[in-house]
């Protein structure tokens, strides 16, 4: 993702969400500290090209979607879906994540050379500062919603979900599949379910680039505010 295609949705995101533009960028540079000295993992390393990614989510709807995992060549978990594997007997190929919930988990997982896409932004810098240093940075890839500064990069998406298949997609994926995807789901509250909105936007977006049809996204498209996309 180019940065300037990407930074006219950014913006719609922090409009909508009230985020401050200048915390992201310290998040990175933070980030980015962590990582002096330290080799990192790199992307090219995930080994994407021309297979067929299942992008995990943590929807209640992941247990019934285990044929999905099972099928792809690689999978993919955002956030939590890696703890909801493990427990069902599956390990993810790369986990997503902004260390929101589980960051021992994720600590744990990096140390069995498992690469894990840490995300920093605004907010979440308490983590990142408890969590990064404790991690293998071998296993680690770097990612900012802001300009990247790599080895912090920024692959486009928002969500851990998102972000996940943008990254997928980046690394030359020829097919994403998407168990444990919710959008509908009643247990969230009015942030998250903000979120998930943006979550099937740029999804929608993503599969516009890719000119591709997400079966996640089958019945919804008619519903999906586009404005802010660069279609």
């Amino acid at each position: 993702m180019n940065f300037e295609t990407w930074e006219p949705v950014y913006e719609a995101v922090l409009g909508d969400f009230g985020y401050d533009r200048r915390a992201d960028g310290r998040a990175r540079d933070a980030l980015y500290r962590q990582f002096r000295g330290r080799e990192t993992f790199e992307p090219r390393e995930l080994r994407m090209q021309g297979k067929r990614v299942a992008i995990a989510g943590a929807g209640p709807s992941l247990e019934d979607d285990l044929d999905a995992v099972r099928a792809a060549d690689a999978v993919v978990a955002a956030s939590t879906a890696a703890d909801r594997l493990l427990e069902m007997g599956f390990t993810a190929d790369a986990v997503v994540t902004d260390l929101d919930k589980h960051g021992g988990t994720v600590v744990s997982i990096s140390g069995t050379g498992v690469p894990v896409v840490v995300h920093a932004h605004g907010d979440n810098g308490g983590v990142v500062r408890e969590f990064v240093p404790r991690m293998d940075s071998g296993a680690i890839v770097g990612t900012t919603q802001a300009r990247p500064r790599p080895p912090v990069w920024n692959f486009g998406g928002f969500t851990d979900g998102d972000r996940a298949a943008f990254l997928a997609a980046h690394l030359g994926a020829a097919e994403l599949t998407f168990p444990g995807w919710d959008f509908d789901d009643p247990s969230v509250g009015p942030e998250k379910a903000r979120k998930l909105r943006w979550a099937e936007r740029l999804l929608y977006w993503l599969e516009c680039r890719r000119e591709e049809r997400f079966a996640v996204l089958d019945g919804r498209r008619e519903g999906i505010d586009t404005s802010p996309l660069p279609i």
